[in-house]
């Protein structure tokens, strides 16, 4: 295809498009991102719009473009690009394409009213994947080529969808152009986070116009005629910008100068008229009212209506026509209704040169149009954003309103931008305690440290009362946990329990207390915790959520000390209603989170009632998807499954849940031992471990890991320092943390007596819990250090409780010992089948040979 009109020294970045929209179009349908940069003018819109003609009859294309002015405007170019395509659509097709995502992603396109809880960012941003990913499916005859245009000036919350979705395009039949420049881009990034490279990725930097192709763009516009000296100079005063030459050629033509030599030393002059204060020169040249509707227009900023650009200019329609009628033909604006510039070089010189008075004045009268014309809030925040402080209480509760819309559609950051404005005015004083407590909640995920800060400040003045002061406690210790602040977290709470009066606030307080005393690596007086939290909670039969909460984290506390595994379940069947969350201790209720659910979960796993737990932990993971709770709640989920799977010994599925827990958490294959290492190196387990308890143990998990390395040495270094911090605090639970047991078949030949009392303490722990896991395993470990006889007895004890017990990776272990103890080929063929329904294939190994040595030596 001919390009649509010249396009000079641009072959290099054509032949990539061409090569990239072939791809898209070939058999294999292969998607990718190609990204084109350079300075401003430098022809970046004029290479995408030859893109667009060269797939315009193969692909379906979608285009958007950021905007300086509108940066502030959460999903603004995501909506650019999609709205048009989902307008084709009638609603409940638009509705069926979004499947289950519509109440999480729909809101954010502005195509329906937000429900239910505030969605997390990152569910939003799957939502929308989901949705492209559903119409390129249903374009199979046309692939999809997305090209965004100024992507230095994309919203934040677009820039974090883009980097995501273009970090998967090798999955789809989907090409993405992008153009910016690139010192704008690194800023942003360096505020919202970098975006993703993958394999598909292609990076062309324009470069400048050589003086060659300047004198050809010359002699294009004014003729063969005109003389090398001319030509030179037109390169030399635009530098070889594209954008500055052509703006230079149509002011030689404007002024009819023969392009000769003699003109030569007007073209500096001429080009300093093209930008900067040479433009908004000849912008007042046009007239008073030519200039102030340029400024509504820049305040606009995109999708400028004329009508509106009249009201903000406070002009007549006919007034408004006049004037941009002067600025189309002074190739200021193009377009009719709505305008646009052309070119945001203009629009931001335009811009910046509004005295800053009248420029706040007409960002004002921009808020109070939009608000008049009903679009709320949220659509009038990038003006009021830009309004200077006055005291007006009004624009305090515009800019809260505008914030919960911002959550509501799941843009955290434009939220905590309307909150921050709003401070600023400032509020009245009981006013802003309040508002500083949603600028914590608003911040909480995306940056603790503030949330700390916000909430500590909030706290710390009058306006907070009752509920809405606990609620503020109970978020600054989340907002110290997430911040690995623990001990912080537990003071905080400490202090405000001490001032509050009695009532369910109290016992709120109370049970984070717990909590995050609890969840604590260290400990100063766990034994002591623990008794406190059994005089507060046995009496306890789960009457409301407060109760609910302090028999949920005494049935935590109880499993982790290894108590009566019967009172354990009985705390638990006492914290749930009905067998599930009671309303409002729910895995997306927000007042006290989705650690109490969690505790529950784990808690009847590390009892041997894993059904129990496979149950609860299916409903957080339905309950997170559908809320659109997509990011470390979802991922967290999916690996509590992983736990449930490896205690049943389902080692296939629980590898395949761990796996994408990790894959949702950081947005792995054979090979254990060595691949166990690399992960662990990858994210740095080991010491010094968080302040937060590690579920399940990691000093015992990585003890383990050192053992199966053939690490001796270090595993028992290791395991020492967990059972020196379990010990204290009462924690044997060795199905929890089976520090014991291990650190007792590493002792075994250097310390054989040492590690027989290990072991046996072990087993009266075991008993004590009362679970055929945990007794069974303690039993198979006194096994090793018991004469030949006993030790027959003790591993059929084992087999016995284990096969009795859900957990069948151990009960192939307990059969493999007894199997070769008694030399039995048929228990080690039982061993075998087990092991490799578990997929332990190393275990299934050991049987089948232990087992063919038994018959080649009958």
């Amino acid at each position: 295809m001919k390009p649509s009109r010249p396009l000079y020294e641009r072959e290099p970045e054509l032949a990539a498009a061409t090569q990239a929209v072939d791809a898209l179009c070939g058999a294999q349908a292969v998607g990718g991102l190609l990204i084109f940069s350079g300075e401003a003018g430098i022809g970046k819109t004029a290479l995408l719009g030859e893109i667009q003609s060269i797939a315009a009859d193969r692909c379906t294309i979608w285009s958007a473009r950021g905007g300086e002015t509108v940066t502030s405007v959460p999903f603004h170019v995501v909506r650019q690009l999609l709205q048009p395509a989902l307008d084709r659509f009638p609603p409940d097709e638009v509705r069926a394409l979004f499947g289950s995502w519509y109440e999480i992603a729909a809101p954010a396109l502005g195509l329906a009213e937000p429900t239910g809880p505030q969605p997390d960012p990152q569910g939003v941003r799957d939502g929308l994947d989901f949705v492209v990913a559903r119409i390129a499916s249903r374009l199979s005859h046309r692939p999809l080529l997305l090209i965004i245009d100024d992507a230095h000036w994309a919203d934040g919350e677009s820039l974090a969808w883009l980097a995501s979705f273009t970090a998967r395009l090798g999955e789809l039949p989907v090409l993405v152009v992008q153009a910016h420049r690139p010192e704008e881009l690194a800023a942003r990034q360096k505020e919202s986070g970098p975006g993703s490279a993958h394999p598909s990725q292609v990076r062309v930097a324009l470069r400048a116009l050589t003086p060659d192709a300047t004198a050809e763009l010359v002699r294009a516009a004014l003729g063969e005629h005109a003389d090398d000296p001319f030509c030179r100079e037109v390169w030399a005063v635009t530098g070889g910008n594209p954008y500055e030459a052509v703006e230079l050629v149509a002011k030689v033509q404007d002024r009819e100068l023969a392009p000769l030599e003699e003109s030569a030393g007007l073209l500096r002059e001429l080009g300093a008229s093209a930008r900067g204060s040479g433009l908004v020169a000849r912008l007042e040249r046009l007239g008073t009212n030519a200039t102030r509707f340029a400024w509504a227009a820049a305040v606009l900023g995109t999708d400028i209506s004329q009508d509106l650009a009249a009201t903000l200019a406070g002009m007549s329609p006919a007034e408004a026509a006049d004037c941009t009628a002067r600025l189309r033909e002074a190739r200021i604006v193009t377009g009719f209704d709505p305008l646009e510039f052309v070119h945001p070089l203009i629009a931001s010189a335009v811009y910046r040169s509004i005295p800053p008075a009248t420029r706040t004045a007409m960002h004002g009268r921009a808020a109070w149009a939009i608000t008049r014309a009903g679009l709320g809030p949220a659509a009038a925040s990038r003006h009021l954003l830009e309004v200077h402080p006055d005291d007006d209480q009004e624009l305090v509760e515009q800019l809260r309103e505008a914030a919960k819309q911002h959550l509501a559609v799941g843009a955290p950051e434009a939220a905590r931008r309307c909150l921050e404005r709003a401070l600023q005015e400032p509020p009245r004083q009981r006013v802003k305690a309040t508002l500083l407590y949603e600028l914590g909640c608003a911040t909480l995920l995306s940056s603790p440290a503030t949330t700390v800060q916000h909430l500590r400040d909030a706290l710390d003045m009058p306006g907070l009362d009752g509920d809405q002061r606990v609620d503020a406690t109970y978020r600054l210790a989340a907002a110290h946990s997430h911040n690995n602040q623990l001990k912080e977290a537990a003071s905080a709470l400490a202090a405000e329990v001490a001032r509050t009066a009695p009532g369910p606030g109290l016992m709120r307080l109370q049970a984070a207390h717990f909590l995050w005393e609890g969840m604590q690596a260290g400990e100063e007086d766990g034994p002591g915790r623990s008794a406190r939290l059994a005089r507060n909670a046995d009496h306890l039969h789960g009457r409301d959520n407060a109760e609910r909460a302090l028999l949920t984290l005494r049935a935590f506390d109880a499993m982790l000390r290894g108590e009566n595994s019967q009172l354990v379940v009985d705390l638990c069947e006492r914290a749930l209603v009905d067998g599930h969350p009671a309303r409002g201790l729910g895995w997306t209720d927000t007042e006290w989170g989705f650690e109490l659910p969690t505790l529950v979960g784990i808690t009847y796993a590390f009892t041997d009632q894993l059904d129990r737990a496979e149950e609860l932990f299916g409903e957080a993971v339905r309950a997170f998807e559908i809320s659109g709770w997509s990011g470390a709640h979802l991922a967290f989920a999916h690996t509590l499954l992983g736990l449930v799977h490896r205690r049943r010994g389902r080692l296939a599925e629980a590898e395949g849940f761990l796996r994408e827990g990790l894959r949702l958490a950081d947005r792995v294959g054979s090979g254990r031992v060595t691949e166990a290492r690399e992960i662990a190196d990858r994210y740095a387990f080991g010491a010094p471990y968080p302040s937060a308890m590690v579920l399940p143990d990691g000093p015992c998990v990585r003890g383990r890991l050192l053992l199966a390395e053939g690490r001796t040495k270090e595993a028992i270094a290791e395991l020492e320092a967990a059972g020196q911090s379990l010990e204290p605090r009462g924690r044997f639970n060795g199905v929890w943390a089976p520090w014991a047991g291990d650190l007792a078949r590493a002792l075994a030949e250097e310390d054989p007596a040492r590690a027989e009392q290990l072991a046996i303490s072990a087993r009266v722990h075991a008993e004590r819990l009362g679970t055929d896991t945990a007794i069974g395993e303690a039993l198979r470990c006194v096994s090793l250090f018991a004469a030949p006889e006993d030790a027959v007895h003790l591993l059929a004890e084992s087999v016995r409780h284990l096969e009795a017990s859900p957990s069948a990776y151990e009960h192939a272990l307990a059969l493999v010992d007894y199997g070769i103890a008694i030399g039995s080929p048929r228990e080690l063929a039982r061993a075998h089948k087990l092991a490799t329904a578990c997929g332990a294939e190393s275990l299934a190994n050991r049987a089948h040979q232990a087992r063919a040595s038994i018959r080649a030596s009958e």
